[in-house]
């Protein structure tokens, strides 16, 4: 199974964009796979994605190439107006291949050799200095792409995983539980 779901994962543009409605290539490629999901999720694959897909899948894309056409969209990429830029850092968390880079406070960039054209990072900037500007070819490597998200989510997951530090109330209230248990132990030795 695992290696069917590779197949078409690998089939789709890597873009990580989520207009399939999963947070991800390969979480839509496991739809596909294990709940039959719909082979027209995918609008940044457009008509050759959706053709491939029914090619493997063994299901007829006939049904949906003029939707496919219609939504199909130009090869994009973000590109900030860096003096516009407040150094939120908002665009960063958004990216999902980790293709901008910047600090707080301080201007961020996009690397275009990197950048999908998801436009994931337009909609949380709060002064709108990212524009999706349209170039002749995808300039991202999809295995690059994947690997960029797979690493991004490993990290995201990792940190979700670390000991989070007790609050002051937490503390206090151990340290209550600690006296209490020390006055009972003195009382029955």
């Amino acid at each position: 199974m695992k290696h069917y779901i590779n197949q078409i994962d690998n089939l789709l543009p890597q873009t990580q964009c989520g207009q399939c409605g999963y947070g991800g290539c390969l979480p839509y490629a496991e739809a596909m796979a294990i709940k039959g999901e719909a082979i027209n999720r995918c609008p940044p694959g457009g008509v050759k994605t959706l053709i491939a897909l029914g090619k493997l899948l063994n299901k007829d894309p006939a049904p949906f190439i003029d939707e496919m056409s219609a939504q199909e969209k130009p090869s994009l990429t973000a590109v900030i107006r860096e003096a516009e830029c407040i150094g939120c850092t908002k665009c960063i968390q958004a990216c999902p291949v980790d293709a901008i880079i910047g600090s707080a406070k301080q201007m961020h960039t996009v690397l275009l050799k990197e950048c999908t054209g998801c436009g994931l990072c337009v909609t949380p900037c709060p002064v709108d200095c990212i524009d999706m500007i349209e170039i002749p070819a995808p300039s991202y490597d999809p295995n690059k792409a994947r690997a960029r998200y797979q690493a991004r989510q490993q990290r995201k997951n990792h940190v979700g995983d670390q000991p989070v530090a007790p609050t002051e109330v937490e503390i206090k209230k151990a340290y209550i539980q600690a006296a209490i248990e020390r006055a009972k132990t003195k009382k029955l030795a």
